[in-house]
């Protein structure tokens, strides 16, 4: 009796772990940002991200001048690719352009205000941060390096788009 006791306990103890480890992380879109992303204290991170042009990247592939050009652009992969990445990976976020979730990874698992709390736990549940100045033109480059035959200067554009958290007092 105590040994099947004991073997059970031990396998749900393996299934728990097994569970934890295999979790996917899955995009939650701009929106699940927005509850916390929008307040002062936060430094008005979604707000500023919606007067910016990541939040209209799509939309951009939808304006007449642009479908003159490339008629199936909303629906190309090679425009998809930058101005809604996640169109394959998230395709009902694709209509949100850009999204935290680009730079960030998927917020599924770090959503939540408990996880937020510690930046250990947000990045073990998946949130991406940056190191260095270097390791945010590198995720930059994946779509500015020359787009639209455009050079990209990143110390203007970092500017233009920063959004960092005030520090705490």
């Amino acid at each position: 009796m105590k040994k099947v006791l004991l073997i059970s306990i031990i396998g749900i103890f393996l299934i728990s772990i097994i569970s934890l480890f295999s979790q996917e992380f899955n995009y939650v879109g701009a929106g699940k940002c927005k509850i916390c992303h929008k307040t002062e204290k936060q430094g008005k991170q979604f707000p500023l991200w919606q007067k910016r042009k990541h939040s209209k990247s799509f939309a951009a592939l939808t304006t007449e001048e642009v479908k003159a050009k490339v008629p199936d652009a909303p629906d190309n992969p090679e425009c998809l690719k930058c101005h809604a990445p996640l169109f394959e990976k998230a395709p009902e976020l694709k209509e949100e352009g850009v999204i935290c979730e680009v730079c960030h990874g998927p917020g599924s698992m770090y959503k939540k205000l408990s996880i937020m709390k510690s930046r250990e736990e947000a990045v073990k549940n998946g949130l991406i941060l940056y190191e260095s100045a270097e390791a945010i033109k590198k995720q930059c480059l994946t779509c500015h390096d020359m787009a639209h035959e455009k050079p990209f200067d990143f110390e203007a554009a970092w500017e233009k788009v920063k959004h960092p958290v005030p520090e705490k007092q």
